[in-house]
């Protein structure tokens, strides 16, 4: 795992995906975190916040459905730029969304219909990068004995670094925008600047990253198309030398039944014949790839 692991962390688009993953799993981690508490400080009652959240989780599953089968249909038609652009309006559409639920809706529990409406649009609006982009281009320039144990990787980046989110938010809210820590219910008046300041916090920690994440995708543009061919030509390379040990281990078991030396010299020319042909298919490999550079 590990000189797999190696010559992956090479890919520049994979250095891409696990910069984009960091800043756009961040927001992820504060909403899962922050947004029950945030919605109970305006004054939801337990059984209203859970609905709330269920209705966001909910689109966030159709959102990534959705996403995956638009990610298809752009990819189809745009091959070197659909995926990446879907995942770029998915990211930016969460700042303007954000807002409007955070720091534009009412801090009032009768708009508890407003908040639903506003939590399910987010959610399947913001879902659609894995599904769309991330995991397709993954699988396309990642080798096929590597994705999972490479995946694991880019995970573990995300997670370890996106954990960092909630204490990162609580610090916003209670030093940067004025949250006083109390007990809930003690004082609505004070529940409800509490939920002010979180609500902050919370559109900070969602704004900052998924700009950053949307603007890091723009760097796909180039490395992508690159990565793919090359990661095709790599793939078509091997499939050419397996087929050629096939063909070299029919021979030789030939010749273990009698073939005798013209056997024997069959075999050695054929397995002089795979070398150079895989040597030049690696050399075509490299060849384009210098092109697809000047190119870009």
């Amino acid at each position: 795992m590990i000189a797999e692991a190696k010559f992956v962390v090479r890919i520049p688009t994979f250095q891409i995906f696990v910069a984009q993953g960091v800043s756009g799993s961040f927001p992820w981690s504060a909403l899962s975190s922050f947004a029950a508490m945030w919605l109970e400080l305006i004054g939801f009652s337990h059984r209203s916040t859970a609905v709330l959240m269920t209705i966001f989780w909910v689109a966030s599953s159709l959102g990534g459905l959705i996403g995956g089968h638009m990610g298809d249909a752009l990819a189809r038609r745009y091959p070197d730029a659909g995926r990446i652009v879907l995942s770029q309006i998915s990211a930016g559409s969460a700042v303007p969304l954000a807002a409007v639920l955070l720091l534009g809706l009412p801090d009032d529990p009768s708009t508890g219909v407003v908040h639903g409406v506003v939590l399910f649009v987010m959610g399947v609006f913001i879902s659609w990068n894995g599904p769309a982009t991330n995991f397709p281009i993954f699988a396309e320039i990642v080798p096929e004995k590597s994705r999972t144990s490479i995946y694991a990787l880019d995970r573990s980046f995300e997670t370890v670094l996106s954990s960092f989110a909630p204490p990162i938010v609580g610090i916003l809210a209670q030093r940067v925008y004025g949250y006083r820590p109390d007990d809930k219910g003690m004082s609505p008046r004070l529940d409800r600047e509490n939920a002010t300041s979180l609500a902050k916090a919370l559109y900070t920690a969602i704004a900052i990253p998924f700009t950053i994440c949307t603007a890091i995708y723009s760097f796909l543009y180039c490395s992508y198309p690159r990565d793919r061919d090359r990661a095709r030509m790599q793939s078509l390379a091997e499939s050419e030398l397996q087929q050629m040990e096939r063909e070299g281990s029919r021979l030789e078991d030939g010749d273990g039944h009698g073939g005798g030396s013209t056997a024997d010299d069959g075999f050695k020319e054929s397995s002089a014949e795979a070398e150079k042909d895989t040597a030049k298919l690696l050399s075509d490999v490299e060849k384009r790839s210098d092109r697809l550079i000047l190119d870009k």
